[in-house]
């Protein structure tokens, strides 16, 4: 069986066509993504990866360039965080952090309701916890925000930070995996609900064909 990427050839198609069916009708790529992976058993990341790669096409696979002809699409892009825009997010944080909330709940005030941008921060502030440490402890110094570690000597001091940032990490992927799972299951109450409209309609339809003869 011919595959593209890892997809046979007509589960390709069918993702393309699905996408291109979804733009029509006004709905996101990240929507989209999210609820075909749910009804196909896939991860919303791994579809979006799947399709970016379509996209690109970098090795001119013609089945590819035959389906995508005249399909319009298109890959949104994701505008990244600048370095203006990163400190300025970690500083609100750690502001309302100060207020005695978690890591959480700061963020959650911050996004006010929006999940998207929630994950957004999330993933920001999850990503430089793990890569620029001393990024997040500076900002906490100038605010005057940081834990005293007076006493501890150096390599105390390291050790400390290090035990601190695996245990926020931890919980940040655990708080972070509980959002995609909230998205994912509203994007399945959703299915739900149009697949028992469309079995109602179908009904409906039965019936009026019926009473017509």
């Amino acid at each position: 069986m011919n595959k593209i990427n890892g997809y046979t050839e007509e589960e390709a198609r069918e993702l393309v066509e699905y996408i291109k069916d979804g733009k029509k009708k006004g709905k996101t790529l990240t929507y989209l993504f999210a609820a075909y992976g749910a009804s196909h058993g896939r991860a919303k990341g791994s579809v979006r990866n799947y399709y970016y790669a379509l996209m690109k096409n970098p090795t001119n696979d013609q089945r590819i360039v035959e389906m995508l002809s005249g399909s319009q699409l298109s890959v949104e892009k994701i505008r990244e965080f600048t370095e203006e825009e990163t400190t300025e997010v970690l500083r609100n944080i750690l502001k309302e952090k100060s207020k005695g909330i978690s890591v959480r709940r700061a963020i959650c005030n911050l996004s006010a309701g929006d999940d998207k941008l929630m994950l957004r921060l999330q993933n920001k502030y999850r990503n430089t916890l793990k890569k620029e440490p001393h990024r997040i402890a500076e900002i906490a110094s100038e605010l005057g925000l940081e834990r005293s570690v007076k006493g501890l000597g150096e390599s105390g001091a390291t050790r400390t930070q290090r035990v601190q940032s695996d245990i926020l990490q931890r919980r940040l992927e655990n708080e972070i995996n509980s959002l995609y799972d909230r998205l994912t299951k509203a994007l399945k109450a959703e299915n739900e609900r149009l697949r028992s409209e469309n079995a109602s309609l179908k009904q409906e339809n039965e019936r009026m064909k019926k009473a017509t003869f």
